[in-house]
């Protein structure tokens, strides 16, 4: 008799990074809990994506957590701040840019961290990545490291004696990697939501860091992109 799967918690936000790291999670023999964060972003077009991810992919539960980051503001994507694009001469990883949301990453995985361990999980699964990004501080290497040994120092089951790991396994794979992977493990990225500001259908302005970076990985793996415009239907 098989022993039943390991319990992970995936933070899954809807957009095509999180969704291939749902997909490698359940392709590893985890039962994937599948944990969305609605922290006051611009728009919630990725939320719904990330209830129709959580459950194509198999997901065994979906939970959505609220966060009021808005309150505090700071970034692009929760205040009144334009969100910088092609069209104003941004360039990708110049700097860190204003779409940087202030411990945003640290606190979805805090909130991941204390699920699981309600769970008796101790695998925790996120989408960063330090190839093709656009330059976040918590997106890198030493990040997860930092919060995997926080995690087990600050935790009764860390205490315990029962070690967590952070995995970020497209940390350093490129979005056409990311894309190449996402299609062999069968995830639908027609269903995913990447754009910055999309619109309330979830269509995409092309013209952000996010919608950039994606149309590149799609056109480098040399695979059609099923992202929908705004403007164009």
């Amino acid at each position: 008799m098989n022993a039943p799967a390991k319990p992970a918690v995936v933070l899954v936000s809807g957009g095509m990074d999180s969704a291939v790291v749902l997909a490698i999670a359940r392709a590893a023999g985890f039962a994937p809990h599948a944990l969305s964060v609605r922290y006051g972003q611009r728009h919630t077009s990725e939320l719904d994506a990330a209830a129709r991810v959580a459950q194509a992919l198999g997901a065994v539960a979906h939970k959505t957590v609220h966060v009021d980051l808005r309150s505090i503001g700071g970034s692009a994507l929760t205040d009144d701040i334009d969100v910088p694009t092609d069209a104003d001469g941004h360039v990708i990883g110049q700097g860190i840019p204003s779409t940087y949301v202030p411990a945003r990453n640290t606190i979805m995985l805090a909130v991941a961290l204390g699920w699981a361990e309600v769970l008796g999980a101790t695998d925790l699964f996120c989408g960063v990545n330090a190839v093709d990004y656009s330059g976040y501080p918590d997106c890198r290497p030493e990040f997860i490291a930092g919060f995997e040994a926080l995690a087990n120092l600050a935790t009764k089951a860390g205490v315990e004696g029962r070690r967590f790991r952070v995995h970020a396994p497209l940390m350093r794979m490129s979005k056409a990697d990311i894309v190449r992977e996402g299609l062999r493990l069968g995830v639908d990225f027609a269903q995913t939501v990447s754009c910055y500001q999309a619109d309330a259908e979830g269509r995409a302005c092309g013209h952000c860091d996010a919608c950039r970076l994606r149309a590149q990985g799609f056109a480098e793996a040399g695979v059609p992109d099923p992202t929908r415009y705004a403007g164009i239907g």
